[in-house]
């Protein structure tokens, strides 16, 4: 068993409010929620506390409006996808909030899916968990940073050890998550035709998205495939970063570029290993604005000469950390190098997937092995 980077939190934000996870499907929502609760109470008590809105006894107790839950913590997962699963957990709240604890589940942006019922603001705090990252699994084996970038984040192929598993995985979980949740939660006409644009993007990933060349592609209109990719970014399957853009710099603004949450269908290895950094820095960013609110945000450079860099952190709309990321070598990125210098107090480092290696060069910059780097992020 792996311990997850947010249970002390969500175990001090309790004792406050409501609390929301929300994050991927079969990241380990559940299995921490039920953790929480194994911890507290003997198995029999547990179980009378975990609600799942899938289970058809739970989901008729919900609809009656019904709350026969003892003092202390009580789990709530899936519940969004009930068209009024804010208005049922604002009287649960506001009629027993001295005496109970509750905590929601959920595989979709639990911000977002507020159909029905009236505000819960005020009322809760939202975490987002992400899949594994190497600062969770280091200490499970010696070669965690090559398994987590063959094997994905996700904890059920990560701890299968096998590639040929996490493969399997990976299929059967896109096809569950297209024809289970979307079917829950949007309503899309064309499925068939949603699901070639999942399967399309792994290979568009590091480059700029666009959305008209996917429309021709799709022969589909535009607003639909704008849409489309948009249901995608709120079931988290991926996620989108935008051009970081200043008149010194002579930014392009272009389209997004877009990372999976599952790295592992991404198959060139070098775009592969770009989306891991962008999945961990994005957990990064996600972590400190929910514990800590912190404003982060994640972006990429392209100028009007071409030149790129693959990611730029921005706190409070301001850049902190340039990274450039390279499958090996230890030649400095020009693209980097102008960046650094158009604004030197910002930290730039190069991350290397291949060899190991911390240096700093002339001009201030470090190159890095990614290990190294990903193991000193906060999460």
């Amino acid at each position: 068993m792996i311990a997850r980077y947010l249970e002390a939190q969500i175990l001090k934000d309790l004792g406050r409010k409501m609390v929301f996870v929300s994050g991927p499907r079969q990241a380990g929502k559940t299995t921490l929620a039920q953790t929480i609760l194994r911890s507290q109470y003997a198995p029999a008590e547990s179980g009378r506390r975990y609600l799942n809105w899938d289970d058809s006894s739970d989901r008729e107790m919900i609809f009656r409006g019904e709350s026969p839950f003892p003092p202390g913590l009580v789990v709530f997962d899936e519940i969004h996808k009930y068209a009024r699963w804010r208005r049922y957990l604002k009287g649960l709240y506001d009629k027993r909030k001295e005496e109970l604890r509750v905590l929601v589940t959920g595989s979709a942006r639990l911000d977002y899916y507020r159909r029905g019922g009236d505000s819960l603001q005020g009322r809760y705090h939202h975490l987002r968990l992400h899949p594994l990252s190497l600062r969770e699994v280091l200490s499970s084996r010696e070669d965690a940073f090559t398994a987590l970038l063959d094997l994905g984040g996700f904890p059920e192929p990560f701890l299968s050890g096998s590639a040929d598993e996490a493969r399997r995985w990976s299929r059967e979980y896109r096809s569950r998550v297209l024809r289970e949740d979307i079917a829950d939660l949007e309503r899309v006409s064309e499925l068939s035709l949603l699901e070639r644009l999942a399967v399309r993007l792994p290979d568009l990933v590091g480059s700029p998205l666009s959305l008209n060349a996917l429309r021709a592609d799709l022969e589909v209109a535009h607003q639909t495939v704008r849409r489309w990719v948009e249901i995608l970014e709120r079931i988290y399957q991926i996620f989108r970063i935008h051009p970081f853009g200043a008149p010194s710099i002579r930014a392009v603004k272009k389209e997004a570029k877009h990372y999976q949450f599952d790295w592992t269908l991404v198959r060139d290895r070098g775009a592969r290993f770009e989306n891991l950094v962008a999945c961990h820095l994005q957990k990064e960013n996600h972590y400190l604005e929910d514990t800590r609110g912190i404003g982060r945000e994640l972006r990429y450079f392209r100028d009007v000469e071409n030149r790129e860099v693959d990611f730029v952190v921005l706190e409070d709309s301001r850049p902190i950390l340039f990274v450039e990321c390279k499958l090996s070598g230890r030649d400095l990125s020009p693209s980097l190098r102008y960046l650094h210098s158009k604004f030197p107090a910002v930290r730039a480092i190069q991350v290397t997937a291949a060899g190991d290696i911390d240096i700093m060069t002339r001009d201030g910059i470090r190159i890095c092995d990614a290990p190294r780097f990903l193991s000193e992020l906060a999460v």
